[in-house]
């Protein structure tokens, strides 16, 4: 199974995601490090993890305000040999090319996730997921709804080899890995999609259980935080590396 590590961006500093209530986020209180420095946390949770790969949300944008593009290019150039996964609540292509437009050359590591909850039409997500082996797409359901204005979980055309299946109840909520929807969204997939999951692990047997329902990585915060898993702990978990090259293409 691959591991790859969150932080939530919120006023420059990481916060403690749970269960997509982001209003009611506070700053993250970690067992790797102290306080909610973004540079210190990523460092952290990407030693722990073992991932060359960051997820970053900037709720900031996701609520509709200005993206954190400081702290973004500020965390490219501490960790120059990661890839950033960034979900900034884009609503369509040309709002995420604006945006690593802003990063530079150090753009070239991140790559934009287009959320069904933010995509603003079937059209903006056609634009968005064409390149289908390069784009990241994520499927969002909160409270036992799809949130998705632009038909993305209905039509599989619009999927990209990466798919990520958000159940945003499960964030930080030590309630287990949502693998019902993970596999109801397998039946349909072409065959080479790679699925992530995200949200409710809870310990390295939930770990174990997502890898037998067939996904290929996970997205991870609270059980690294809390210093249940860690790349040092024997048995905790394994990188593959053929899944982890596609991943990152």
């Amino acid at each position: 199974m691959n591991l790859i590590p969150v932080i939530d961006l919120q006023a420059g500093q990481v916060v403690h995601a749970v269960r997509g209530e982001r209003s009611r986020y506070r700053p993250m209180r970690s067992s790797l490090a102290a306080g909610s420095d973004p540079l210190v946390l990523a460092s952290a949770l990407l030693q722990a993890s073992g991932s060359c790969i960051l997820y970053v949300a900037d709720l900031d944008a996701l609520q509709g305000r200005a993206p954190q593009a400081a702290v973004l290019a500020a965390l490219l150039a501490a960790e120059p040999g990661c890839t950033l996964w960034l979900d900034a609540g884009f609503r369509d292509l040309s709002q995420a090319c604006h945006l690593l437009e802003q990063l530079g050359d150090r753009a070239a590591r991140v790559q934009p996730v287009f959320g069904s909850e933010s995509l603003a039409s079937r059209r903006a997500a056609q634009a968005a997921l064409a390149a289908r082996s390069h784009a990241l797409l994520s499927l969002d359901r909160l409270s036992n709804r799809t949130l998705d204005a632009a038909g993305c979980w209905d039509d599989t055309s619009l999927w990209p080899q990466r798919v990520i299946a958000m159940t945003l109840d499960r964030v930080g909520a030590g309630t287990g890995p949502d693998l019902p929807t993970l596999a109801a969204l397998r039946q349909r997939a072409p065959q080479d999609t790679l699925f992530i999951g995200a949200g409710g692990i809870r310990d390295a047997a939930d770990l174990q259980r997502a890898e037998e329902a067939g996904a290929h990585a996970w997205l991870v915060a609270s059980a690294l935080h809390d210093g249940v898993l860690s790349m040092h702990r024997a048995g905790a978990m394994t990188q593959c590396s053929a899944t982890r090259h596609r991943l990152l293409s």
